[in-house]
């Protein structure tokens, strides 16, 4: 740990993408990870959003020297314009600003779509340590893994800007670098065996439920590069999913029958099996240095894609981009030039996040996470109630409500508009109601508001009130109806009310439900 903020301290030693030396002898002689992944996953839908789906912004943290800087400076401008996207900037202190505004600013970017976050990060690879995203019913929420590398603040990040968005997130119980991921918008994902090797006490098939019960993916797991050509052994390096039903995968023309050669020709042939349009595109591998065309960036419209100066490599530049025009014609590609950050084991797809757009747009969403499943409730008891909520900026109120009629009107106030939060404890009043729900109500500071509320009735199994013949906890002229059909039949009552209690029209209280309970019960309406 101490050996990678030591590195940090100096951008013109900047972090791998890889282990240092240091680091693997840190994690020789300490746990690291282990025991990772202490909160609950998701309960509601979930979707994990592929990367050429719609997108809000790009995360990306400003680190390293200045030919690192200058990559990410080139990156803003095309994402804030072309890519008609948002950026958030990791900054280590405000007094990094004044520089990465500067930088940006040589590549025109869009200054009002740039937020600066000031949280410290130890190194650049934001793709291997930021907030994986998920769609929970209507809201975006954040898996978090613990990051493959002995770098706090890096993997602190996620924590962090959840905070900042006001988004909920999940901890998965597993170590692991987000580069070693790709996925489609179908709920198929893919990775390398590099994950089995980061989590000894998991079987892959584990690997493969987790994945399942946090993202619903269905993942499917490649043997990794040998670290002689790789020595991050990450899918992103090898692979990119454009759409639901193409990917783009390197080829070794200079290597052919080599291992990673047959493990991509391998990946090709098992995804046009599946149905997949296949694009492949060079690779090479140069004293050490993995030069790859598929660690891109896509963002709505464009992709960025990387080109080189190597001699040994730039005749492969053109090539590259011919087949990703011809892969997806109806994207502007665009190359930055990336020989400066190559040899560090990650090109402009492992220094970047994605950020899905908000589902409600400007207006708020909320997903209520708790009683939706027709449960019974016993009065006295303390229920979490659970929710989430979004926003193009963030929701910073909320007020929960109750129905007792099965949602036609929600006339309890369980709790007033107060800040946000995510969770509050309900004790359940003595009463007898078995057509409750709850509606939540988030809104943003522009005053918008969004809800959410239980699909179905609950119950709460508390006394039962006389008179209170359509069970809301109340006495009115809404009873009067059902009261009369209650001294007619019992069986017919029942079937009007399901769920109500017949004997709620026994106001004398003799055991009885006859024409002597018709005073009484007038007497209640009246307030008597």
């Amino acid at each position: 740990m101490d050996a990678a903020t030591a590195q940090n301290a100096n951008p013109e030693r900047p972090l791998p993408r890889y282990l240092t030396p240091a680091e693997r002898d840190w994690m020789r002689d300490n746990q690291w990870g282990g025991a990772a992944g202490t909160g609950l996953a998701p309960t509601g839908p979930v979707h994990c959003v592929a990367e050429y789906e719609p997108m809000d912004a790009i995360i990306i943290a400003w680190e390293g020297p200045t030919t690192w800087t200058t990559i990410l400076a080139a990156m803003a401008g095309r994402i804030t314009n072309a890519g008609d996207a948002n950026l958030y900037v990791a900054l280590d202190a405000p007094s990094e600003e004044t520089t990465a505004r500067l930088a940006m600013q040589q590549y025109n970017a869009d200054m009002s779509r740039v937020t600066f976050v000031i949280r410290q990060t130890d190194s650049i690879w934001m793709r291997d340590y930021g907030p994986r995203y998920v769609y929970e019913g209507p809201c975006r929420a954040i898996i978090d893994h613990t990051y493959n590398r002995p770098r706090p603040f890096d993997d602190d990040f996620p924590e962090g800007f959840a905070v900042l968005k006001g988004h909920a997130r999940y901890e998965i119980p597993l170590v692991h670098g987000g580069g070693n991921y790709h996925l489609d918008a179908n709920d198929h994902s893919y990775a390398t065996r590099l994950i089995n090797n980061e989590n000894p006490g998991l079987t892959e098939q584990e690997i493969h439920d987790l994945w399942m019960e946090y993202q619903n993916l269905d993942t499917t797991f490649f043997d990794p590069f040998p670290t002689s050509v790789d020595l991050t052994q990450h899918i992103d390096m090898w692979m990119q999913v454009i759409s639901d039903s193409q990917v783009i995968i390197s080829d070794w023309p200079y290597n052919s029958g080599s291992t990673q050669d047959q493990i991509c020709d391998s990946a090709a042939a098992l995804l046009a099996e599946r149905g997949y349009t296949v694009f492949r595109v060079p690779a090479r591998s140069v004293n050490g240095v993995h030069y790859t065309y598929t660690n891109v960036v896509m963002c709505n419209g464009i992709v960025l894609v990387p080109f080189y100066t190597n001699t040994q490599v730039i005749q492969h530049n053109a090539q590259a981009v011919d087949v990703w025009r011809d892969a997806l014609p109806e994207k502007q590609i665009i190359q930055i030039n990336c020989e400066p950050i190559v040899s560090a084991a990650g090109v402009m797809h492992c220094i970047v996040m994605h950020l899905p757009e908000p589902l409600g747009g400007a207006t708020p969403t909320a997903y209520l996470k708790s009683l939706r499943d027709n449960e019974t409730l016993t009065p006295g008891d303390s229920v979490a109630i659970d929710f989430i909520s979004d926003d193009d900026e963030r929701v910073v109120h909320y007020g929960v409500l109750l129905s007792t009629n099965g949602g036609r009107t929600f006339d309890v106030e369980l709790l007033p508009d107060a800040p946000i939060a995510y969770r509050f404890e309900w004790t359940v009043p003595d009463v007898f109601a078995p057509h409750c729900r709850l509606k939540v109500i988030v809104r943003d500071a522009d005053g918008n508001s969004g809800e959410d509320q239980s699909p179905a009735d609950f119950a709460i199994a508390g006394t039962l009130m006389h008179g209170d013949m359509n069970c809301d906890t109340h006495i009115d002229n809404f009873d009067i109806d059902p009261f009369v059909v209650a001294i007619i039949s019992r069986d017919a009552f029942e079937a009007s009310m399901p769920g109500c209690a017949w004997i709620a029209a026994d106001v004398n209280a003799d055991d009885a439900v006859n024409n002597f309970d018709i005073d009484a019960f007038v007497m209640l309406l009246a307030g008597g």
